[in-house]
């Protein structure tokens, strides 16, 4: 079973693709603090109930809204460059729907170092088919 219907699901992940290569695309973000505040934060909880509002704004203006509703400000740090943070966010967006766990618990069972490290094996594969991979042997986890 799905998080919510799949109408949003497409836009949820683009935007969050885009968002995450946004945060990684600022000068020294520590985007290891970004996702873990992001996906444990309320604007994500409000995605991952399909929030007709969110699930319709740009990546620019989700991370407005995230800075002001979840009071973020970036830390400096180190951000992973290329397509990785792009295709971290829709896998992200992508397990949380498909999987259907909050996005709290997804980011504790599959954290963004291990997805920074996972990346070269992974992205390469269907989106759908490299979350099965990920989450193979943590169905118990679930």
């Amino acid at each position: 079973m799905n998080a919510y219907l799949e109408c949003y699901v497409n836009e949820i992940v683009e935007t969050q693709g885009k968002l995450f290569e946004l945060v990684a695309d600022m000068t020294s973000v520590d985007f290891d603090d970004f996702v873990k505040r992001y996906m444990t934060g309320k604007t994500r909880r409000y995605l991952d109930r399909a929030d007709a509002y969110l699930s319709n704004l740009d990546e620019k203006e989700l991370f407005d809204y995230f800075c002001r509703i979840d009071g973020f400000t970036p830390k400096k740090g180190d951000s992973p460059s290329g397509f990785a943070p792009d295709w971290i966010g829709q896998f992200y967006a992508r397990s949380q729907w498909q999987k259907n766990i909050s996005s709290a618990k997804l980011v504790s069972l599959v954290p963004p170092d291990f997805m920074i490290a996972a990346y070269a094996g992974l992205h390469d594969l269907d989106l759908d088919l490299a979350v099965e991979k990920v989450f193979k042997n943590m169905s118990s986890s679930l």
